[in-house]
């Protein structure tokens, strides 16, 4: 039996101390990121088709992890181990589920599959603090967050903890969690919600669980492996992480992984801190056994995420709910809308780090739609393209999940310096993987990493303009479309905020921009890329 026990610090309600054990071992079953894929993915991370599905080319969605979690949890416990099941965070945006039911199906699955815990991801915030609450209120599961202020925000306050306590076999463990600091930019937080950082508040409430005779202590974390890594060297007492927000593989099998299952790092005390994610979208379940001394001090981690392949039977029941969730959104999903000759190339590590198929496709076709206005340049974030598209008949339901966040397009006027301020931005983070890296039309430029962040990255930038690219003139206004989130400031946009003249933000959606840029394509729409965005060392 598991008991719980939730504070900001702790939330202390008494527990006595329990005489730890030599070697306790926990297992920790974990998921990141699922952005609403409630149904099974393809192997571009898109909605997979029932056609698809049969034919056993699918992985993922909600039955799935809840059977292999189901059977793990099973099989832990009949032989006597010790588990715990995480969620680290991004349960929110994604597909048409959430754009439909926002986070009332995310919570009844979350019920449903019975995790111990969750931490609040910067998505959980897409629909601001009113979306997170109504979520907060539906959901059965601690959803942790402790370098969040909610105290000024009332839909909020009182809702989100810092740490839970957790009594699993004869021993406590505790959970701290943190949220990425640049939420404000990455999400709609409002203006009451505050962020610090992340290594102020973990060092307190580490301190506070042990103080509280707590000595096994496990962060779940939606900061990336990036920050995940600083963390793990910058503040002692932590024994695990279990982390999202990068969508990051780790694995010791898998030769697409970014590194080991788990990485480890050394903290400040010299210990190993060992630092485990799973991907993203449901396609794999995370399990890594750690066992600890009778100090509390990881004498070893061992694990690798298991793929949710066709070889996992999904759980009949939620499958079932699932499909009857799906039943009126399928109509629009189905729509064909066009043809592609060609997969377009829509990946993570594609858009966020350089020029990608998908970021020509969706920055032409806005572009295209309002040239006639006087426009010359589109920059669209990187960050809001979502999934690829696979070769073929090209459906309504894949432009919206590539493109899920209701955005509209924005226009608006931008002196030439100040479009190389934007860019200067969109570039700033490539190292992490942030979502503000600029895909463009109308534009094309070379930029370097090998200069600081902000400090002359852009080497040149060109506008096409009267038949001819030409030199981005400073002092001259442009015609910009973009959309209304980075319009407003968002991905570290605020040049846009600040600087954008005659600004209009209530466009179409993108998702009906793009799909009638695809439908208007005759033969097909062929993907490429053109050297619009070039990296020099």
């Amino acid at each position: 039996m598991t008991g719980r026990v939730l504070g900001w610090g702790v939330l202390a309600l008494g527990l006595a101390i329990v005489p730890a054990q030599a070697e306790y071992s926990l297992t920790i079953l974990h998921i990141n990121d699922l952005h609403s894929r409630l149904e099974p993915i393809n192997k571009y991370d898109s909605t997979c088709s029932p056609e698809d599905d049969a034919k056993g080319e699918c992985f993922g969605g909600v039955a799935r992890i809840k059977a292999k979690i189901d059977e793990r949890r099973a099989a832990l416990s009949e032989a006597g181990r010790n588990v715990i099941t995480l969620d680290a965070g991004d349960q929110f945006q994604g597909s048409l589920f959430y754009t439909t039911y926002k986070g009332a199906a995310a919570a009844e699955f979350m019920n449903a599959i019975g995790f111990d815990a969750m931490a609040v991801g910067n998505h959980e915030f897409d629909d601001g603090p009113d979306g997170l609450s109504a979520f907060l209120d539906k959901v059965d599961v601690p959803v942790l967050s402790g370098n969040i202020d909610v105290e000024n925000e009332p839909a909020l306050k009182g809702k989100v903890f810092g740490t839970l306590v957790l009594t699993v076999g004869d021993q406590r463990i505790g959970l701290v969690s943190t949220l990425a600091e640049d939420t404000v930019d990455t999400s709609s937080p409002g203006p009451n919600v505050g962020f610090f950082s992340a290594e102020s508040y973990l060092k307190g409430a580490v301190e506070g669980l042990q103080a509280a005779g707590v000595n096994k202590i496990i962060a779940v974390t939606h900061m990336g492996l990036p920050r995940d890594m600083q963390i793990a060297s910058r503040v002692p007492g932590i024994d695990v992480i279990v982390g999202g927000h990068s969508h990051t593989l780790l694995s010791n099998t898998n030769d697409k992984a970014a590194g080991p299952y788990p990485v480890l790092v050394q903290n400040p005390v010299g210990r190993q801190v060992p630092i485990v994610q799973a991907y993203a979208y449901g396609k794999f379940l995370g399990e890594i056994e750690v066992v600890f001394d009778d100090g509390g001090n990881v004498v070893s981690a061992n694990g690798n995420p298991v793929l949710l392949d066709a070889s996992v039977a999904a759980d009949k029941a939620v499958a079932a709910r699932v499909a009857e969730l799906g039943k009126p959104l399928e109509e629009l999903k189905a729509k064909v809308i066009g043809d592609t000759t060609a997969a377009i190339d829509g990946s993570r590590d594609s858009c966020r780090s350089g020029e990608c198929a998908m970021g020509n496709l969706v920055a032409d076709a806005m572009l295209e739609r309002v040239r006639a206005q006087g426009i010359d340049i589109a920059i669209q974030n990187g960050g809001g393209l979502r999934a690829s598209i696979e070769a073929g008949e090209v459906t309504m339901g894949e432009v919206l999940t590539v493109l899920p966040f209701q955005n509209t397009l924005a226009t608006f006027q931008l002196k030439g310096r100040d479009v190389i301020a934007a860019l200067e931005n969109g570039v700033s983070q490539v190292e992490d993987g942030a979502g503000r890296f600029p895909q463009v039309a109308g534009l094309r430029f070379s930029w370097t990493r090998a200069r600081p962040a902000g400090d002359g990255r852009i080497i040149k930038a060109e506008v096409f303009q009267d038949g001819a690219w030409v030199p981005l003139d400073p002092e001259k206004a442009y015609g910009v479309v973009s959309n209304n989130y980075m319009r407003g400031g968002g991905d570290g946009y605020r040049v846009f905020a600040d600087a954008g003249m005659n600004a209009y933000d209530y466009g179409p959606g993108l998702e009906e921009v793009v799909a009638d840029y695809i439908s208007d394509i005759q033969g097909g729409y062929a993907p490429f890329t053109d050297g619009r965005i070039r990296e020099v060392e």
